[in-house]
């Protein structure tokens, strides 16, 4: 059971690294694996190797929603773009209540340290709802002494991004017009292109999830405040500017809005 769990998980992680402004660390929290996953990021091949029962059903999965489903949610956000979306508005809620179970134990009210490191992860997640990022920059063909700084610098900076939940490593390429040569060197296999963001990708991923580790580590309650405002206010870049539609758009909306709900919330009450 627990395989096939994480086989499920790694498939809805696949689809959202398809969807523009859904983070994977957003969709790891609301399944309870956040802090698994950040554990096995890590230089150490050892620690790694040990937790295979864990990364590989997780990975596959991942790599199925990714080859397999992506046509799929392509297809529903371009068709059915409202109801699509709360879909994975409704994973996010529906995992909030476990985040806050980790600020304390038992629940009570948060402190004024812990209030205010949620207010500070909203309010990251509302300046990136109010910042516009053009995706009108063009993508670089030629790679320079110069790009080659910015794509491993690029690289990083989305790599961290990605490890924090609520923030998308695509918006930060968009934001450091980098996301246009990037896509550009994956559809047109330009290897020397994607070897320097490829190389600012893993340094960013470990130092980002060292981080992270330290941090849940030194300060878990304040850590889990923060990720519940990022969390919380990422329903803020999902939510459709037609709200939940109507007639039929209506009903499938707030059908898909319980059905991410429950699954997230289901999926946070089993052990990690």
């Amino acid at each position: 059971m627990e395989t096939i769990k994480l086989v499920g998980i790694g498939l809805v992680l696949g689809m959202a690294n398809v969807i523009p402004g859904v983070s994977g660390g957003t969709i790891a929290v609301a399944f309870n694996i956040y802090h698994r996953l950040i554990g096995i990021i890590t230089p150490d091949i050892k620690k790694i190797a040990g937790a295979w029962k864990f990364w590989l059903p997780l990975g596959a999965g991942t790599a199925g929603g990714i080859v397999f489903l992506s046509k799929l949610v392509t297809v529903l956000f371009e068709r059915h773009p409202i109801p699509a979306n709360w879909f994975f508005i409704g994973i996010i809620l529906g995992s909030l209540p476990m985040v806050y179970r980790k600020i304390r134990l038992p629940v009570t009210l948060p402190r004024l340290e812990e209030a205010l490191c949620c207010l500070a992860g909203l309010g990251v997640m509302v300046i990136m709802k109010i910042v516009r990022v053009s995706e009108t920059a063009g993508a670089a063909a030629a790679l320079t002494p110069a790009l080659w700084v910015r794509l491993l610098a690029g690289g990083g900076c989305a790599a961290i991004a990605m490890i924090i939940p609520g923030i998308s490593g695509s918006f930060l390429l968009l934001a450091l017009g980098l996301y246009p040569t990037v896509i550009r060197g994956v559809a047109d296999g330009n290897i020397p292109l994607l070897i320097p963001a490829a190389l600012g990708i893993g340094a960013g991923l470990f130092a980002g999830a060292a981080l992270v580790r330290f941090l849940l580590r030194a300060a878990p309650a304040q850590t889990y405040a923060a990720i519940l405002g990022l969390a919380a206010g990422s329903v803020l870049t999902l939510c459709p500017r037609s709200g939940l539609g109507s007639g039929a758009t209506l009903a499938a909306s707030l059908i898909s809005l319980l059905a991410g709900s429950a699954l997230s919330f289901q999926a946070g009450r089993m052990p990690a």
